[in-house]
């Protein structure tokens, strides 16, 4: 989920993420929409994603992006390095 859709550093970031994660095979939605942040988490809480991963300016600027486990309802924030072997688990 890209909170900060048109921010250079965010777009290139998200698309970055959505290929790794993409090639090793794991299901990624992408929601790229220029919608506030509120209307992107409604979303994915009605459609039941797993994992969220959220990526915004905040995160950015810290190396990571926000996973959040829907079963669990943990969150944290995970180095961008780190990201795919985290969401695999």
């Amino acid at each position: 989920m890209n909170l900060k859709q048109g921010d250079s550093a965010c777009d290139a970031a998200c698309e970055e993420l959505y290929r790794a994660l993409g090639a090793k095979g794991i299901d990624v939605l992408y929601d790229d929409r220029d919608d506030r942040a509120g209307v992107k988490f409604k979303d994915a809480d009605l459609i039941g994603l797993p994992i969220r991963v959220t990526l915004g300016e905040r995160a950015l600027k810290s190396g990571g992006a926000e996973v959040k486990v829907r079963r669990t309802g943990e969150s944290r924030i995970v180095p961008l390095a780190e990201l795919v072997a985290a969401v695999r688990m």
